[in-house]
Formats: structure tokens, sequence, C-alpha cells
């Protein structure tokens, strides 16, 4: 324990402070966000048909369904200083759970279009447990307990994408329609987000020492230092969050179309593989922050950012092999592959995160996490596009990954203010 009452361990089956109880309920908070968020992603075959939709129009739609958290995730992280993380969480839970319960009133294009971007705007939990993870841990662990929670959160993108179809299937099996079937499936993420809102509101504190208000917090007293958006490191960061997670979101979108359209696999069998991707989180993000904790112990912030580098560029590589996968086995292979080091490369981003201005972390994690949207609202044209196919636009997207991984591998990652790109008049705090 840290002279603020932060865990230097990650004791993860341990319920017995404060720190693990955040621990474990703020990556809980984020699954079940993911799953709300994503929920409506393996149905879409059904949906597809239900409501007579172009493949223009479910491009529209993949882009609507990241687009709100880019601004979301921002805010929130703003909203993280002031409020704190645990008013943020619980209001956005409550909030987000809207949308997901009344999706199933959509019954055109353009009505279903405006929930799905409803909908996106709980993808910005990512920031409250990122943000609220860095209050519970010391800077030895920070990087790991950083990526386990956002892997075991982004996991519920995996297990949406199993259990859904299940979800739908027994609704049916109940004798209602396939039209009905998906819209009532969608409730049962909206009742997981309430019971996760109490949990929080109950279980959690917003720092190790009590909530912002019962403890006199700076926040609202100390403004944000802007200033901080000239160092280069912080777009960098950005651009590489949206080469992985901004990856797997639009991954997370589109793999069942692809599975159904490229392979003809039923929507159940494309939901299981497309789930099989998700599931990598139990451990891919997790080793991506471990391995940079401990790259950071003997190199620093410079081993850091070589090693998010790397993992990108092999996650660019992957994706190639997985667009020119000729059959179904090859596919998984390489969807594996290209998998394993995309979600690393998640760990090893936030594993860097917090450590570049500790007075000013909501601000950095929200514009490096809506970095992440914005690359899958960016990669959402491309699936959009009528004369690029699905295979075409993974080799595209393969290319950029690769070409990110060489900006990210010639950016200055070191423990002192780097060199601003803008004239600043005041020094920009780093965290040693």
């Amino acid at each position: 324990m840290s002279q603020n009452n932060q865990l230097t361990t990650l004791p993860l089956f341990s319920l017995n402070s404060i720190n693990m109880r955040t621990f474990h309920i703020t990556w809980l908070m984020f699954f079940v966000c993911f799953f709300g968020w994503f929920g409506l992603a393996p149905l879409m075959p059904t949906i597809r048909e239900d409501l007579g939709l172009s493949k223009g129009q479910v491009g529209n739609i993949i882009i609507a369904s990241v687009s709100g958290t880019i601004l979301a995730r921002l805010i929130i992280g703003r909203l993280c200083d002031t409020w704190g993380p645990r008013k943020t969480a619980i209001r956005l839970l409550i909030a987000g759970s809207l949308p997901v319960f009344l999706v199933g009133l959509s019954r055109d294009y353009t009505t279903f279009l405006l929930f799905r971007l409803a909908i996106s705007v709980i993808g910005a939990s990512f920031v409250v447990t990122q943000y609220h993870t860095s209050m519970m841990f010391a800077a030895n662990i920070k990087g790991t307990a950083n990526a386990v929670t956002g892997g075991w959160g982004n996991l519920g993108g995996g297990v949406t994408n199993m259990v859904m179809p299940v979800i739908f299937a027994t609704i049916v099996g109940f004798g209602f329609t396939k039209s009905e079937a998906w819209r009532y499936a969608m409730i049962i993420p909206g009742i997981m987000m309430l019971i996760v809102a109490f949990l929080y509101a109950r279980f959690t504190k917003d720092t190790p020492n009590g909530n912002f208000d019962e403890i006199d917090h700076h926040a609202g007293k100390t403004k944000t230092d802007y200033t901080i958006l000239a160092d280069w490191r912080i777009w960098a960061l950005t651009l590489a969050y949206a080469m992985c997670f901004g990856m797997e979101i639009t991954f997370d979108n589109v793999a069942s179309l692809h599975f159904v359209d490229t392979f003809h696999l039923s929507q159940s069998s494309a939901g299981f593989w497309a789930g099989v991707f998700g599931f990598m989180n139990l451990f891919a993000r997790a080793m991506g922050g471990i391995v940079s904790d401990k790259v950071g112990a003997r190199f620093g912030l410079k081993g850091k950012g070589r090693l998010l580098a790397i993992v990108l560029l092999l996650e660019g590589i992957g994706l190639l092999f997985f667009a020119q996968a000729g059959n179904l086995t090859l596919a998984i292979i390489s969807m594996l592959s290209f998998a394993l080091f995309l979600k690393m490369a998640n760990g090893a981003t936030y594993g860097i995160v917090p450590f570049i201005n500790n007075k000013n972390i909501g601000l950095v994690s929200g514009i490096v996490g809506a970095g992440g949207n914005l690359g899958g609202m960016l990669f959402g044209f491309l699936f959009k596009s009528e004369s690029i196919t699905y295979v075409q636009a993974f080799t595209y997207i393969g290319y950029i990954v690769i070409g990110v991984s060489l900006i990210v591998m010639l950016t200055r990652f070191i423990s002192k203010p780097a060199k601003s790109w803008l004239p600043i008049k005041q020094p920009v705090a780093i965290a040693e």
C-alpha cells in the first residue's frame, strides 16, 4: 500500500479493500456497457433483413454506433475530474440504459440509426474505468491494473456476440417472430446496466480515501491545463489507439456479417466466431499492460513506446493475412493472431496514458479514448462503400496500422516534458 493508500499489488481474488471492490465493479461496469453497446451487432443479419437495409445503410449504422462515443469520451474525461468517477459512472449507466431499452421501437432505418447513435454514448464508460483504476493503484502496477479492467470490460464484446444470438433464439423458441425477438433481446443488457449502477453507488468510492466531496478533492478548483494538448505524445497515443481499439470495435460490428456473407455461416455460428475474437480480451489486453509495466521498469517510457509500436506492427501484418484468408480455418487462425497483438496494443497504450500528465489524467484518457472511436468511425466508411469489399477494407486497414506503428516508433516517449510542436508559456507537467 502506497502513502496515499493506492495498492502496489493486484490481488485479483480479493474484495477486502475499497481499491479491489472498485476494481471489480468498474470493469464489470464497462463489461455491461460493452454488452449493451454491441448487443445489436451479432443480430445485424436479422435486423438487416427485417428493416430492409442496404450495404450503405448498414455502413452508416456501423459509423453511428461508434461516433457518439467520440464526443462523449472527451466530456466524460472532464466529468471524472470534476464530479468524480463514481457519480459519472452511475449517471452514465442510468442515462445510457434508456436507448438500449427503447431501440426495439425502431421500425425503419432512420429511427434505428438514431437509436444506434444514442447507444454509442455508453462507450464512454471506458474512460471512467481507466480513470477510476488509475486512482486506486500505484505507478508500479497502474498499467497492469488498467489493462486488466479494460480487457475484462472489452470482454463484453465477445460475450455479447456469443450470448445475444442465444437470447434471440430462445425468444423465437417461445413463439415470437424474428422481428420481435431482436427487439425484446435488448431488454437484457438494459437491465444489466441498471443493476451495475446500483452496485457502483453502493460499493465504490472515488479514491482509496473517500469520494471527492468527502476529501475536499481539488477537482473544480484547479483549471484543466489545456496546454498539455501541445504535447505530441498525446496525439501519437491517440493515433495508436485508433488503430487498435478502433479496429476492435469495427471488427465487433462487422465480424458476424463478414462470416455470414463470406463463409456462409449461420447467424449463431458467425456470432460464436466473432465472440472468440472478443474473448481474447480475457488475457491479451492484460498481457499488454503487464509487459508494458515490466518494460517500463527497465527502459522507462521510451521502452513502453517501442513496445507499443512493435505490437501495432504485428497487428497490421496479422490483418493482412486475415484479409487474404481463403477459407474459414485460415481466417480463424489469422483472426486470433491479429487479435492477440491488437488487444496487447490496447493494454500497452493505456500503460503509457497515466504517465503523460498526472494532473489531467481524465483529459488525456478522454482524448486518447476518443481516438479509438474516431478510428472506428473512419474505418466504418470503408465498410460502407459499395465499391470496396470487406476483404479490401481489411487489407487497407492493415496497411494503415503498419504506417501508424512507424509513427509511434519515431515518437519520443520520455520521462520528462517532450518538446512541443506549439509554443507554450509553461512546461508540461509529466509524471515520473
